[in-house]
């Protein structure tokens, strides 16, 4: 536990705060219909479970945890930017920073809320009067909100958003996406240099290494799963990209991920990257908002 102000934010039986992985600060929350577990760093989502049903969400077994590293699986926050940058970390600082918590609640119906601000630290100059926070919803959903807002009095903010989140899945082979049937996108896995392509019409089936994103794209996305017998629904606001990834064995990752585990997850990200990023002027605010769920495969 990280500070006084984190533990006035503790509430009997729905949000706990202790020490996880690494020593990094692990919030679990309770609702009625589910629990939740975020680490302050980087404000990620790293487990989110529906009573009676399987993990939502993919943790990589070779994660890291510890300050200064990024996790691999959950919900990593990409912010301001998205990929690689020269001299800069990978996705942006976001999801490599302590976040605060400063604010818990549950309502009538047993959700919880949790809100977390992210702090600007030395050598973010250029971002100051950036004001960021995420609002994390655990319900029969769970419902991500990042909240950017451009506080400085000048200066326009040229940013990238992206909920990178990793789902858990039976078995690649068993899984189909559908929703981006017949839609363009930029494919940048091994040798396709970002080359635009068009969709099929058939819903989408993972075989090889991909990375895809799908520009000037608003469309809900849902993971069909024959193994889990569950389709998952990746229903955004706010968000004109789309990013399908998963690196089969094909591409070069770093050792927090076990090529086998390529089977067990694809990544499904909502957001505004590349061409969709975002001016942010002075005095304006941009919402990027997911609601994820699950049901039965019908």
């Amino acid at each position: 536990m990280n500070s006084k102000t984190d533990s006035q934010r503790i509430i009997p039986g729905r949000v706990a705060l202790s020490t996880g992985p690494g020593g990094l600060t692990r919030i679990k929350a309770t609702s009625n219909a589910s629990t939740a577990e975020v680490c302050l760093h980087g404000a990620h989502v790293t487990g989110f479970q529906k009573n009676g049903e399987p993990p939502l969400l993919f943790m990589s077994a070779k994660s890291k945890f510890g300050p200064g590293l990024p996790i691999r699986g959950g919900v990593p926050v990409c912010f301001p930017w998205f990929g690689n940058r020269d001299g800069e970390p990978s996705h942006g600082f976001a999801r490599l920073t302590e976040w605060e918590l400063v604010k818990t609640a549950v309502d009538a119906a047993g959700a919880v809320t949790l809100r977390l601000a992210l702090p600007l630290l030395s050598g973010q100059e250029a971002w100051q009067g950036l004001r960021t926070e995420l609002i994390v919803t655990v319900a029969e959903t769970l419902t991500l909100e990042l909240v950017a807002s451009n506080d400085s009095c000048g200066k326009t903010l040229e940013v990238e958003n992206c909920l990178h989140t990793y789902f858990n899945i039976g078995d690649i082979d068993r899984i189909s996406l559908t929703g981006l049937q017949g839609a363009a996108f930029d494919d940048f896995a091994l040798g396709a240099g970002g080359a635009r392509r068009q969709g099929d019409a058939a819903p989408l089936r993972i075989t090889q290494e991909t990375n895809r994103v799908y520009p000037d794209n608003t469309d809900t996305v849902e993971i069909r799963d024959e193994i889990l017998g569950r389709t998952v629904r990746v229903e955004k606001f706010q968000s004109r990209s789309t990013v399908v990834w998963n690196p089969w064995t094909t591409q070069k990752m770093p050792d927090d991920f076990d090529p086998a585990e390529h089977r067990k997850m694809v990544c499904v990200e909502s957001g505004n990257v590349k061409q969709d990023r975002l001016s942010l002027a002075p005095g304006t605010t941009a919402s990027l908002k997911v609601v994820l769920s699950s049901g039965p495969l019908k």
